[in-house]
């Protein structure tokens, strides 16, 4: 995996701690810290923006990792974060589940396999117990289940399978991305090919109209391609910006 550059605007001296932050994080973007996700975290923390006891799948012993990069005081971990506690499995009941596809979507491993109207399923060592997949449920049958006994934060979860975490969460980004990128490009053919005969595709006869029409189209189109343009980064070459170049590898589950 290439690791991405710093995102633009940040100084290098945040930009290289984010990375040692980020290094320590458990990688289970479960988002409890406050932030879309552990990178954002880092970010957060690296700019001074952030207390580092935000993390409960890190546990007490995350902050102490935290406070011996950043060189900040160890503090309890904040309450309202949630608690330090066994890691958990996403299960799922088969007989309730009416294949709506959501829990897919917010998985930010791609853990959960399945297809529109049909059961779905966790894949057991690819899953990081975010509980991302539970509230998005809507017939409620997704159980969070312990699975490490009395074993809690990062005695309940490696290394090796935070950094397959990690590669698996970038391999989502990119798979999101590029179907939105992919979507954007249809709906962005199919429009030029109404504009390109708009009287005919149209049941509007007014020539005002269509006028207004065509220029309401071209806008919009105007503003699709801008979002498809990706910012540019000074001193960013192709190679930088891609953040993976090859598909993730399962964890090996050693703590399952």
């Amino acid at each position: 995996m290439t690791v991405s550059s710093a995102p633009s605007g940040q100084p290098a001296s945040d930009a290289a701690l984010a990375q040692r932050i980020d290094a320590v994080l458990p990688q289970t973007q479960c988002t409890r810290c406050g932030y879309p996700d552990c990178r954002a975290y880092a970010d957060a923390m690296a700019a001074g923006e952030a207390d580092i006891n935000r993390c409960p799948p890190g546990g007490a012993e995350g902050i102490v990792r935290l406070a011996a990069i950043t060189g900040r005081k160890v503090t309890p971990l904040d309450s309202e974060r949630g608690r330090e506690g066994p890691r958990a499995l996403a299960v799922i009941d088969e007989d309730w589940c009416i294949g709506c596809t959501l829990c897919i979507k917010a998985c930010p491993v791609d853990c959960i396999v399945g297809a529109s109207k049909l059961m779905h399923t966790v894949i057991e060592p690819l899953c990081t117990g975010c509980e991302l997949c539970v509230p998005v449920c809507p017939v409620d049958c997704i159980a969070m289940v312990p699975v490490t006994g009395e074993r809690t934060g990062w005695a309940a979860w490696g290394m090796r399978e935070a950094e397959g975490a990690r590669e698996r969460y970038a391999f989502h980004q990119m798979r999101v991305a590029r179907e939105r990128r992919e979507n954007d490009e249809r709906l962005a053919s199919k429009a030029a090919q109404k504009l390109a005969d708009l009287e005919a595709a149209s049941t509007l006869t007014d020539a005002g109209v269509l006028a207004r029409k065509r220029a309401v189209i071209e806008a919009a189109m105007q503003r699709a391609r801008t979002r498809r343009e990706p910012a540019a980064v000074p001193g960013e070459t192709a190679a930088d910006s891609t953040a993976v170049t090859a598909a993730p590898s399962a964890p090996s589950g050693d703590n399952r």
